[in-house]
């Protein structure tokens, strides 16, 4: 745990009482701060009672009241559509509104960290698409260093309830949108930005806001080192804002499709190749091809991002190399789940946008592709330039229909559930095809959620493949 500082004997309120709630209500406790816990859910007061906490309702008028700082959740909005109600109390009261990410960049360092040989470095990743699997692999890559690596945020362990860095330890943060937007200190050594596409937007205001968002993790305080995806426009944008020139090598340009050589220091992929330019010079290549984890162009993104950051802590390239190869991959995001007769099986029940679906599709040469569920808006209308590579969709859930009807040409067969899908796409499938769960939809029609979707999937294909 990362004991709280800055707080301590104050009266501290946390609002929303999931995963991060509760984890920093116990660093509060554990810096010597009084934290008033309160959640709109009676199910997560309960849990929070469980577990021996007492809450306060902050509803009541001046329940906020000496209160130092407001502490929220990432899921609950302070400023668009509409501040939550607490929230919107705290602001006009003149009470700081954070959140966990900002107490983190607050408490991490200590004092042991002087005495240190290697003092610990936080790199920290954010954008639309990828970051998950981007902190995943430079978790694993460092792990594969032999460097003492913890990873946490938006994936796995909230970041107030990981260990306190060792020596030399890097600590690999994801943090969404959400998270970046609201911290109040935001000072990563590394910080990584993979793309941007829209999403979240009524949280933020439109692309505008959204970006602005993402953007302050490298605004705010200024990493050492920032490693920038520009696939778009934004990413061109932020890179030139945070450059002194084309050749302040501070700046990691990162791209899945683009020649960089004209810089300081880039990163890029093209034809299935990873390459690293310095200062108009190649100084390393990796052949992504092979690499099983890492399918597709947008993977090739990810692994750029995530070699650009490892080479900034000084990792040698033969050792990211190997590391990649290694890499299994996020459980439904392009999971390679099995293989029969040259058959392969890929979970990417997490492609939930026509965005992300996009990728998936682009990523092999001949699908046999699972898709459908609840349907968002425009359903798949958007996917007609990338379904060439469909050999014949199979279609699930709520939104089939609809999804049929937008595929034109393309063979497709209304098949309802997850289990007739896998056995009809299996049935069919030849040497060299890929039968692929991308559903481009929601799974709110028939799963509680996307991971269970993906499950449900990984578990037929399983039990088809003995």
């Amino acid at each position: 745990m990362i004991p709280v500082k800055g707080y301590k004997g104050e009266r501290v309120a946390v609002l929303g009482l999931g995963r991060s709630g509760l984890a920093t209500a116990r660093a509060l406790l554990d810096g010597g701060a009084l934290p008033l816990l309160w959640d709109d859910s009676p199910e997560a007061r309960t849990k929070a009672e469980a577990e021996g906490f007492t809450l306060t309702d902050l509803t009541r008028t001046s329940a906020l009241s000496g209160v130092a700082v407001l502490i929220a959740s990432p899921g609950i909005a302070h400023l668009y559509p509409a501040p939550h109600p607490i929230i919107a109390s705290a602001l006009e009261g003149g009470i700081p509104v954070d959140n966990d990410i900002g107490l983190f960049f607050q408490s991490a360092a200590s004092s042991e960290w002087a005495e240190m040989e290697t003092p610990p470095k936080v790199v920290a990743v954010t954008g639309s698409n990828g970051k998950s699997t981007t902190t995943a692999l430079i978790h694993h890559i460092l792990q594969v260093a032999g460097r003492p690596t913890q990873m946490a945020g938006n994936i796995g362990t909230g970041v107030l309830a990981i260990d306190p860095p060792l020596d030399g330890e890097v600590v690999v943060l994801e943090l969404s949108s959400y998270q970046t937007e609201l911290a109040r200190a935001l000072t990563p050594d590394v910080a990584v930005f993979t793309n941007l596409s829209p999403d979240h937007l009524d949280r933020h205001g439109g692309m505008g806001g959204y970006f602005t968002a993402k953007a302050r993790l490298f605004t705010q305080g200024g990493p050492d080192r920032a490693v920038i995806g520009v696939d778009e426009v934004e990413g061109w944008f932020l890179a030139g804002q945070l450059a002194q020139g084309p050749m302040d090598d501070r700046v990691i340009r990162v791209s899945s499709g683009q020649k960089l050589e004209g810089f300081g220091w880039s990163v890029f992929a093209r034809k299935g190749f990873l390459a690293e330019w310095r200062r108009g010079k190649q100084v390393a290549s990796v052949d992504l091809r092979a690499v099983k984890g890492l399918p597709g162009a947008h993977n090739h993104q990810n692994a750029c991002a995530a070699y650009a950051a490892c080479r900034s802590l000084g990792l040698a390239p033969k050792l990211i190399e190997g590391a990649l190869h290694s890499f299994a991959g996020l459980p439904h995001r392009s999971q390679l789940v099995g293989e029969r007769d040259g058959v392969r099986f890929v979970n990417d029940s997490k492609a939930t946008n026509v965005d992300s679906a996009a990728r998936a599709l682009q990523a092999f040469p001949k699908i046999r592709w699972i898709a459908g569920g609840l349907g968002k808006e425009g359903g798949i209308a958007a996917l007609k330039p990338v379904l060439s590579s469909v050999v014949k969709a199979y279609l699930i859930g709520h939104s089939a229909r609809d999804f049929a009807l937008q595929l034109g040409d393309t063979p497709h067969e209304i098949c309802e559930t997850m289990d007739q899908a896998v056995s009809c796409a299996a049935a069919e499938a030849e040497a060299g095809d890929v039968v692929l769960l991308a559903p481009a939809a929601a799974s709110f029609d028939q799963y509680p959620n996307f991971e269970k979707r993906g499950e449900d999937f990984t578990d037929r294909v399983k039990t088809l493949i003995g």
